[in-house]
This record gives C-alpha cells, structure tokens and sequence, in this order.
C-alpha cells in the first residue's frame, strides 16, 4: 500500500491545482476541525516513528514541546539530507512538494507554530525554487498566511537554504545555522523542545515524517498503526543504489524481506550480471555494514525484513539499523576496505571539530585505511582501527562521532580477513578490488575485542 507515493506517477502533482483534484489539502481541511492536541493524539496512535534515522516517535516527540504563556513556538523541519546513500526526501520535494506542505501546515497547527521553517541542504539548489512555489500556490489558495479558513490560525513557512555542512543535520547545529551561526551542534539539556530556535520552544522534524502526518490525519492513527509491523507502523521510502538493477525510491511496507526488496522485479530486480550479494548497508552510511548471509536471515533463522525491529535483531554483533533507509548494495567484486576509506574520508571532512575524539580520531581513521587500501598497512593497524572507533564512539557531544565509528567498526568485525589480505598482499591491493563471492555463504563471525 502506498501513502506517500501514491499519486506520484501523475502528470503536473507537483502543481497546486492538479494536486487539489486530486484531494490534495484534504487533510488539512480535516485537521483544521480538530484541536491541536486531538492531532498530536492522532499521531501518537499512528505511532510513526521519526524517519530522519533515530526512530524516535514522532507524537511523543511533539508532546515534549514546552508551551510557556507568550513565547512564541517553532516547528523546523530537517531537509539537510546530506548521509551518503540517502536521496528520498529530495523525491518527495522535487516531485510531491504539496504533500510535504500539506504536512508542514498541519504540524504547524498541532504544535501551535506560526512561524515554521524548511532548512534545506545547500547542494539542493534547484528544489528550494519548487518549495517556494507550493508554498506561494498554498497561500494563494488561503492554506498559508493570516487566519487561515476563519479559523483564526496564522503560519508562514520559509525556505532558508544550508551551506552545504552534514553537522547541520543534527537538529541543534541546523538550529544554530538557521539563527546565522557556525553549524556547532549545542550541549544538551536544554534541548530543542525546551530551548531551540532563538531559545524559543522548538520540534524539529525530517522531511518524511512531516509528509507522513497528511495521510495519518485522513485515515486516522489507528488505521495507520495497523500498516507495518510491530513498533515499525505506516510504510517507509527506501534510497536503494549501488549494484542493483533498478535502483531509486521506494515506498514499502515493513514486512517485506530484505530478499525480496534486493531481488523481487517489483523493488530493485537483483544484482547486475548475475553476481551475488556481498553486504549491504541498509539504513545509510552511518549504520553497520552486514554480510549476506546476516542480511539475508537472522540469527533465529526468520528471514530479515526491512523494518526497525528485524534489522536491529542481535545488536551490532549480528544486526544493523533502517536509519534513514539509505540502502547501499555491495555485490561480490566490491572491496569492503576501499568503501569503509571512502566513508571514513567523509566523515573525516564533514567534521565540525568540536569535539577531540571526533576532531583528531575521524582523520587517523582514514589515514589508516588509506594505508592498508594501498598497500602500506601493518596487521597491527587492524587493532589500531578498532581501538579508535572505540574511543569515538559514545564520547562526542552529538551522534557524528557514532556514524564515523560504526562502518569502521562493523567492517572489522565482519571482513576482518579482507583487512588482512591488503596488508599481506600489498601490491595486490594497490591493483585490484579485493572481491570473494564466499561472502554470500554463511560465515563465522569472530567479534573484536
């Protein structure tokens, strides 16, 4: 069942008037009948989890906004998408940007916000123009502006383009960035709901989840909890490239395998040229690379599906996370150290230097593994590498330090043999990928200690 993508393959939806046909701002007629706190109970029944990567519930994260007598209160929605793997919140704003407004108009209602914003990654220069637009469409057709519908509730939304910085995902660094600063993220407490933007009371949400509250309103909360699986409720949109067939943005539900998402026609249609499935990163290039025979089934034997709970199953020993749902798909030919390098060069980059482990540890990572890729590495850096990400991790004030030291981490722990093969074949790995198709065959896994 598709809710977010459903009307996609219409020509000229991304327009005001096709998409008030076709029962666009449907929802928010509906939801301007209920109170604010009737639509956070909706939303909370739903039990639509923040699709941004954390997973934190959305209604419960909107009842913790603070509501102090004459402070004004903001809604800020995270449009930064900079993590590697990850390109389905520029479909829905490219392609459905009234279903993302609609959803904007709504939660700006719910959490009393007549001010809300959209920042958005700087490399998306195009898509700001087409924001801009609905949201001009919007106001002209009386969904945006002063007393909306005689309902006596005013919102303006406004596009702030971002610099280009993936700190300024995190929502503090973003809030900071959005008042004209430095993307630093803040110490917490206080956190955003308490003091956020301006030191207002603030709720920051991912593009997804703001587009996600449109049909939850239509069809109510405990209709949407009855789609999914278990906590994962509702349907999710899926980045899916690398060494697939057909890949791009899909909208699933979350009992479906992961086989069947890699190889089923209807999703990706299987690797090209018939190679088999290495590994996979599931849930964008911060989450834990997994082998193919851990991705394929779980350690009870089940089949894995793509849902929070299923890919979680075993922890970091044997299971990985959906995050943002940037699927990243490895075949058999790809070397693990080149792609756990190129990783580490990211991260590396997009530091903001704030913290030391963060700062002086990214850049020792890949240094190290540009080492071994090329054929300059020792078998001691391999304990080197683990006894750094071990010290990042945890130990930074907001989670970059953790999307650095986890692909470092879960590719030693599950191709810690591919590590040693550069080190004992440097001229070798300085000429080819390092690929063996036995990584799709079940496989010892020896965790590092």
């Amino acid at each position: 069942m598709k809710l977010l993508l459903e009307k996609a393959h219409i020509e000229g939806i991304r327009y005001y008037d096709t998409y008030r046909k076709n029962g666009g701002y449907s929802s928010v007629e509906k939801a301007l009948k209920m109170s604010p706190d009737e639509i956070v109970e909706e939303v909370k029944k739903s039990g639509l989890r923040g699709r941004g990567g954390a997973g934190f519930p959305t209604g419960m994260k909107w009842s913790f906004l603070a509501k102090p007598e004459g402070v004004p209160r903001h809604l800020v929605c995270n449009a930064d998408e900079s993590e590697p793997g990850t390109f389905k919140d520029r479909y829905l704003m490219e392609f459905l940007p009234h279903l993302f407004i609609e959803g904007m108009i709504i939660s700006s209602y719910a959490l009393g916000s007549n001010t809300s914003y959209i920042y958005i990654r700087g490399e998306y220069a195009w898509i700001p123009d087409i924001l801009e637009q609905a949201i001009a469409e919007a106001k002209e057709a009386g969904w945006l502006g002063k007393n909306i519908k005689g309902t006596g509730f005013d919102c303006e939304i406004y596009v702030q383009r971002g610099g280009g910085a993936y700190i300024c995902g995190e929502e503090t660094a973003l809030i900071e960035s959005l008042e004209g600063k430095r993307g630093n993220p803040r110490i917490k407490p206080p956190f955003p709901a308490v003091q956020g933007l301006w030191m207002r009371p603030t709720v920051v949400n991912n593009v997804e989840t703001i587009a996600a509250v449109g049909p939850i309103i239509t069809m109510g909360g405990d209709e949407y909890a009855k789609l999914g699986a278990g906590r994962s409720t509702g349907t999710k949109l899926i980045s899916a490239c690398g060494n697939l067939n057909k890949p791009g943005v899909y909208e699933i539900d979350f009992n479906l395998s992961v086989e069947e998402f890699i190889y089923s026609d209807e999703y990706c249609g299987g690797i090209p040229n018939g190679k088999k499935l290495k590994a996979c990163i599931p849930g964008g290039s911060s989450v834990p690379i997994l082998p193919a025979n851990l991705l394929l089934h779980e350690s009870n034997g089940n089949k894995r599906l793509m849902n929070y709970e299923s890919l979680s199953e075993g922890g970091f020993q044997t299971g990985t996370m959906l995050g943002s749902g940037g699927f990243i798909v490895l075949d058999e030919d790809q070397c693990v150290v080149r792609h756990t390098m190129s990783l580490a060069h990211f991260y590396n980059h997009e530091s903001c230097g704030q913290c030391s482990p963060c700062r002086e540890g990214t850049g020792w990572m890949y240094k190290i593994l540009k080492n071994i890729e090329y054929g300059k590495g020792k078998m001691e850096d391999i304990d080197l590498l683990w006894d750094i990400q071990r010290r990042i991790e945890g130990n930074t004030i907001c989670p970059l330090g953790d999307a650095a030291a986890w692909p470092v981490a879960a590719a030693i722990r599950h191709f810690r043999d591919e590590f040693e093969w550069h080190v004992l074949h440097p001229e070798e790995a300085q000429t080819r990928n390092y690929g063996l198709a036995h990584y799709a065959e079940p496989r010892t896994i020896v965790a590092a200690q």
